[in-house]
């Protein structure tokens, strides 16, 4: 389930000048040769895990089903479960309570194929504009199309917000395919299917302890076929907060024994609390301190290259000036072909937006959450206004509404999984699951559902969550956290005051937030700083002169938007004169 790409013949037959390239690129990315896959007037490959998983082709005939992702279908995995849907499937028609996981399906049957993605489009697909190539791989995408421009929205949403939102690239001539659409592949083309995939639009009304066994029997559920798969060939992140340590409760539950780390410095709170969890409930944890991995002059221009295509050119943090580091963390999840498990989209159970519990706009919406700018970081080709307005509009189509509609807060809650997941774990998904397996299960459409009809009060300082996580584990509830308490009790004063602290503050003081913070001091992510300008001038012009048509590059004091901006310029540079202005 490692990658698909399809190319659409000539009007007289003969197959897309491309091909070779784009398979020469899903090889440079750790995949063997593929599978042919030839329907009428497309042509492409298929491609397994590149370290190993459950199959994702099967033919029944002349009919077939190929996945890239993670697919469960019926509480099953692999070949059973792609037989199963094959069988079933009667597309553009799919039954969706039977679907599971993050993934790209297509769908050969009785002589018609569909292309189509999982409920949120987690999994990301790519189109040219002219609709003659689709691939998994952004970076193959770029191999099959003669020339492109970047998008002045998406290139901006990168640097600022870490991914484009929507079906936006950074590119204008590259779309990703949207969840509500499914795609027919015909010999001339393409048609164009429209999806209906509903979320509660109101709050779940029934007791305190009904709605925990309900949100415990579907965390299970989404589970179980993976365990029933893999079983104890896990490998689950853990740290101090609450979405790994539930990740880990429910496949313990589940009767599975994953191996576990953590990531950070050694006296950071996450690490801490990890080790003192496995220290008294008697399994290792692996430290990973990736910020100690070495940077070396002499294989640096190697690692970024190796980085770059591992990654498939922009991953969300621009992360691939670190020396291999997130390579060979990656490395690490997968190896052996287990199941990675992520905490991923765990703040659906939480106050994601801290927000006051009213109606609000789209608009409003975009303007306190997605403002992470200063003007001064951009050139004159940046317009506020136009950023936001283009944001608000994408999280209007995503919930339906349009821009200036006020609608109830139970509705925002679904931009959360609809939007903010999908543009920043989609990336993520897509990546790590075409090497093996990768189980996000806060981002099951079902167990959202549920989610987003919790009321908001007890989404507030992860109160509910923590009543799941005891529920479950009441072992791992009552163990030390980076909140300062543990979660088989109700959350603190201080960290109710910390949410209620920021939920108060006027949407309009919202919105300058982070220009209030630059003008205070340097900002700094968790993702460490470029390496030094000796080294940096190794792999691209020091000057980034294509970035700094966009970027007022000695402005930005932000070490994580530099370094995206890098990467953006490393790309730009990698593509030399098919990039066009």
């Amino acid at each position: 389930m490692g990658g698909i790409y399809l190319l659409r013949d000539h009007e007289d037959g003969s197959a897309h000048p491309s091909q070779g390239a784009i398979q020469r690129r899903y090889r440079a990315q750790g995949f063997d040769d593929g599978v042919v896959l030839d329907l009428d007037g497309w042509r492409g490959r298929h491609f397994e895990f590149a370290v190993g998983g459950p199959e994702g082709l099967y033919h029944h005939g002349t009919d077939l089903i190929a996945v890239a992702g993670t697919l469960a279908y019926d509480g099953q995995m692999g070949r059973a479960a792609l037989a199963a849907l094959l069988a079933d499937a009667a597309p553009p028609s799919l039954d969706w309570s039977r679907l599971a996981g993050q993934f790209v399906a297509l769908v050969r049957k009785a002589g018609r194929s569909f292309l189509f993605t999982d409920y949120f489009a987690a999994f990301q697909l790519f189109r040219s504009a002219d609709g003659r190539v689709v691939s998994t791989s952004l970076l193959g995408m770029l191999d099959a199309v003669p020339h492109v421009r970047f998008d002045r929205q998406g290139l901006y949403e990168y640097a600022f917000n870490i991914a484009p939102i929507g079906d936006r690239t950074v590119f204008a001539d590259i779309t990703m395919l949207g969840p509500g659409t499914m795609l027919e592949l015909v010999p001339g083309g393409s048609i164009l299917h429209p999806l209906v995939k509903p979320l509660p639009g109101a709050i779940v009304v029934e007791s305190l302890a009904d709605r925990i066994e309900r949100h415990r029997h579907h965390l299970a559920a989404v589970i179980a076929p993976h365990l029933d798969w893999f079983g104890d060939h896990v490998r689950c992140a853990l740290s101090g907060g609450l979405d790994s340590r539930l990740v880990l409760a429910a496949l313990r539950a589940g009767g599975c024994r994953p191996t576990t780390y953590v990531y950070g410095p050694p006296h950071s709170a996450d690490v801490r609390a990890s080790t003192a969890i496995g220290a008294t409930l008697g399994f290792p944890v692996e430290h990973i301190d990736k910020s100690e991995h070495p940077l070396d002059s002499d294989t640096f221009p190697a690692e970024v290259t190796r980085a770059f295509h591992q990654l498939d050119g922009l991953p969300n943090f621009g992360n691939i000036f670190d020396g291999g580091a997130n390579v060979a963390a990656m490395a690490a999840r997968h190896a052996d072909g287990v199941l990675a498990a992520s905490g991923g989209c765990g703040e659906v159970y939480r106050d994601f937006f801290f927000l006051r519990d009213r109606p609000l706009t789209p608009a409003v919406l975009a303007s306190t959450f997605f403002a992470r700018f200063t003007a001064r970081d951009a050139t004159a080709l940046f317009d506020p206004r136009q950023f936001l307005d283009a944001i608000a509009d994408e999280i209007a189509a995503g919930l339906g509404v349009s821009r200036t509609d006020k609608v109830p807060r139970v509705l925002i809650e679904q931009a959360y999984p609809r939007i903010r997941c999908r543009a920043l774990f989609g990336r993520e998904i897509s990546t790590e699951a075409r090497y093996s397996a990768y189980l996000m299960p806060f981002l099951d459409h079902q167990l959202v559902a549920d989610a987003v009809g919790l009321p908001l009060v007890l989404k507030q300082a992860g109160a509910f969550e923590g009543m799941l996580l005891n529920a479950i584990s009441p072992e791992l509830a009552r163990l030390p956290s980076a909140y300062g308490h543990h979660f088989a009790e109700p959350p603190s004063r201080a960290h109710r005051r910390a949410e209620w602290s920021t939920r108060i503050r006027p949407t309009w003081l919202r919105r300058h937030s982070y220009a209030l913070q630059r003008r205070l001091r340097p900002v700094v992510d968790d993702h460490g700083h470029l390496p030094a300008p000796d080294l940096m001038s190794m792999v691209l012009d020091p000057d980034m002169p294509i970035m700094r048509r966009y970027f007022a590059l000695d402005q930005v004091a932000d070490g994580g938007l530099l370094r995206r901006i890098a990467c953006l310029e490393y790309l730009a540079e990698q593509l030399g004169s098919q990039l066009k202005s």
